[in-house]
């Protein structure tokens, strides 16, 4: 009796220890099931994974299907030299694996050259790499103004004209890093398109000819040092604007106007005040003769006084004063002699 009591209890024992260790299994079984489902589909795809390198993605708080994932695509496009570790250690720089993955499949197939080191500093500088690849396989265009306005170019007989562009461009992978944007691309045409107006002769040159600002702003190699290579550039749309050279020239003519009357006046006023100053002149010398005649009389007295004077010296001058005067008088034009004032 006590020997089946024994048996009982110790059944009971290991259909507990039992359950205890299928509910251990089926707990660790569902922990590392992803895992194991990772490792096989790697396995199958031809890139096998170690499995603990699988659990020690999660440790190091790296996502394990982004990283398998993205092994097996890599390796069935054909770009076989790509490890494990450059994946995760691109992950934990802050970079999107699976874009770089997928934008280095896309190059390889349109024999785009992208290596995995320029393709990953692509992606840590902040661009947009998928966006990159598809703009080197389908070129960009870009409306120059890209505000809808107009690029504003004077010729050389002073026409106005405005000119709207489409630049076509291709994305250059080797420049990416470090090139410049689309606004300098926009800029750098503008400004060829201004320069090329700018050295027309005529703006009929320009109308007639329009492709012959493209060909003018292509040669100065306007893609150098940014992220695009210009495969064309082409004129939408030409309008006349004012005749800068007509406002211009109108402008200077009332400039020299004013400068003329300027001097004209100064030239006036300048006369105004010499006049002004020989008169003065006149009153003085006219002066100085008063003082020279109201001399005489005290000098004929003193004469007098010194005896160097007698009485009939003084009367021989009176008849010499009185002769001249008549002679003046008989001299002067005839229409004047009523009014000319009499003579003591």
């Amino acid at each position: 009796m006590n020997t089946s009591v024994a048996v009982t209890d110790w059944g009971i024992e290991f259909y507990f220890i039992f359950i205890v260790l299928a509910i251990l299994v089926v707990v660790l079984l569902s922990i590392l099931g992803k895992f194991i489902s990772l490792w096989f589909q790697a396995f199958v795809s031809g890139t096998p994974i170690p499995f603990f390198n699988i659990i020690g993605m999660s440790l190091r708080k790296i996502p394990p299907r982004v990283i398998v994932n993205a092994r097996i695509c890599a390796f069935k496009a054909g770009i076989k030299d790509l490890t494990v570790s450059d994946l995760e250690t691109h992950f934990l720089a802050g970079g999107h694996v699976q874009e770089v993955v997928y934008a280095m499949i896309a190059a390889d197939k349109a024999n785009i050259p992208l290596d995995w080191r320029k393709a990953t500093a692509i992606d840590l500088a902040g661009r947009n790499i998928r966006e990159a690849i598809e703009t080197s396989v389908y070129p960009k265009v870009i409306d120059c103004p890209e505000t809808g306005g107009y690029i504003t170019g004077v010729a050389k007989d002073g026409i106005q004209i405005n000119v709207r562009a489409r630049v076509t461009v291709r994305t250059n992978i080797q420049q990416l890093v470090g090139g410049a944007t689309e606004e300098t691309i926009i800029a750098r045409v503008g400004e060829g398109i201004v320069s090329a107006i700018g050295g027309s002769e005529t703006h009929l040159q320009v109308l007639e000819s329009p492709q012959r600002i493209s060909k003018l702003v292509l040669e100065k190699g306007l893609d150098a040092s940014t992220a695009y290579m210009i495969l064309s550039i082409d004129i939408v749309e030409m309008v006349l604007g004012e005749n800068i050279g007509a406002r211009l020239r109108a402008d200077k003519a009332e400039s020299d106007k004013r400068i003329a009357q300027a001097e004209a006046e100064k030239r006036r006023a300048m006369a105004v005040a010499a006049e002004q100053e020989n008169k003065a002149k006149v009153k003085d010398m006219e002066a100085l003769l008063v003082e020279a005649q109201a001399a005489v009389p005290r000098a004929m007295a003193g004469a007098f006084e010194k005896g160097n004077l007698g009485i009939y010296d003084y009367a021989r001058f009176q008849n010499i004063q009185a002769d001249t005067e008549m002679r003046k008088n008989i001299a002067r034009p005839e229409e004047d002699g009523p009014n000319r004032p009499e003579q003591y």
